[in-house]
């Protein structure tokens, strides 16, 4: 396994607040919100319990030609969207096709594809489904019109293991090359199913916060009074590629991602392990991986959805690791912003952490209340990194007892 160093040279998103990584990142930095109140007309039919929701802040379909839009469900829309900006922002690498990969992940798939077709079917029968209808919704669509697009014929691969689904793909991605299985790989992440099924769903297990009367300020982790996730849509995605091979080509270099580590709670299918333990030994075997010490952290992005028990347990998670000095790292809990983007959340959340390196700048987290005194975390206001070597991670945990870590220095 080569042990060359992996660097990230391109990075897109397309995100509640934004259409692309830059513009995301800049309305993350002035404290914007992605949240807002959902104006379709089955919030009213259904009668939800939830009536708002952090929506695309530009629909893909505005982006995608006519005839693209229309045989690719949303979610896979969104990552082609998020993969052609990293592309371009990487410089459009020359790369021979066969060693030019993809790991994209999804948390569900093409959701709206797969009901749509199921109305369409009741309503008016078999002969009027599309002919496009499993392509469109199987969860592997994403990576395949990323691999078409791009002619990457190494592989195209995707992870499916819910909120962690697209940091495991980073974090996949790092090992396929250091394997020899491709020079670029294209990571990263999407979802679209912001429905009135999932919806419901989610406030059926009294997951999601119900401040219908203010969305702008529902997401609001380490608050003593958080009540729930805001329900995210987009997409993030990320070039890799070794450090010889982009200083050979002349890219810049936003960041190095120098480690990795997926592990399992084994312990409830929803509930985070209470003490941390799956995500504390994630978080030690990324920096393993990365050759850090717990000491040369300098930024966190947090899993942090803003839900009473996941805020806890990844707090007790970190302390374990780092001891009191975690209360002296900046964090940053940026769904607080963007809402939870499900499967693409850790591929934009490695997006900010490769930025804050790239930029010395670790984002701010908004609609801080009070803060919870069990999670005295520094948290709150952007923060300077300043001058000299940094190391950062990126936590996500999703149902199912998965966790995944992506560590990364500054270059």
């Amino acid at each position: 396994m080569s042990s060359s160093r992996i660097v990230v040279t391109g990075i897109g998103a397309t995100t509640p607040i934004g259409g692309t990584a830059p513009d995301s990142w800049s309305a993350l930095l002035a404290g914007e919100s992605g949240a807002r109140s959902l104006e379709h007309d089955w919030v009213a039919t259904y009668e939800l319990p939830v009536t708002f929701a952090a929506s695309a802040r530009v629909p893909a379909e505005t982006v995608l030609a006519r005839p693209e839009a229309k045989r690719l469900d949303p979610s896979s829309q969104y990552a082609l969207v998020a993969a052609r900006e990293a592309w371009a922002d990487a410089g459009t690498p020359e790369v021979e096709p066969e060693r030019l990969g993809v790991d994209f992940a999804t948390g569900i798939g093409g959701l709206w594809t797969l009901l749509d077709g199921w109305d369409t079917l009741r309503e008016k029968g078999p002969r009027r489904v599309m002919p496009m209808s499993v392509p469109m919704l199987m969860p592997n669509a994403p990576a395949a019109a990323i691999s078409m697009h791009l002619e990457a014929r190494a592989y195209a691969r995707t992870v499916a293991s819910a909120c962690a689904s697209s940091t495991e793909s980073i974090v996949n991605a790092v090992e396929h090359i250091r394997l020899g299985l491709a020079d670029v790989v294209i990571a990263g992440g999407t979802e679209s199913v912001i429905h009135p099924i999932t919806l419901a769903a989610f406030a059926s297990m009294q997951a999601l916060s119900r401040r219908n009367d203010d969305p702008a300020h529902a997401s609001r982790p380490y608050s003593i009074d958080r009540d729930g996730f805001v329900m995210g849509e987009g997409a993030a995605a990320l070039v890799l590629e070794t450090e010889e091979h982009a200083r050979a080509r002349g890219a810049r270099i936003y960041a190095v991602v120098a480690g990795g580590s997926v592990t399992a709670d084994s312990y409830h299918i929803t509930a985070p392990e209470p003490e941390g333990l799956g995500a504390s030994r994630a978080v030690r075997q990324a920096l393993e991986q990365a050759d850090a010490s717990v000491d040369d952290v300098t930024h966190i992005n947090a899993h942090a959805t803003s839900t009473p028990t996941g805020d806890i347990a990844e707090y007790k998670a970190l302390l374990s690791v780092f001891g009191d000095r975690v209360h002296e790292i900046p964090v940053s809990a940026t769904k607080a912003s963007t809402g939870h983007l499900l499967g693409g959340t850790g591929a934009l959340e490695a997006v900010f952490t490769v930025l804050a390196l790239h930029n010395r700048l670790a984002p701010p987290t908004i609609n801080i209340t009070e803060q919870d005194p069990e999670i005295p975390l520094r948290v709150g206001e952007a923060v300077e990194l300043g001058d000299g070597d940094h190391v950062a991670i990126s936590n996500s945990f999703g149902f199912g007892g998965h966790n995944a870590v992506a560590a990364f220095r500054s270059v």
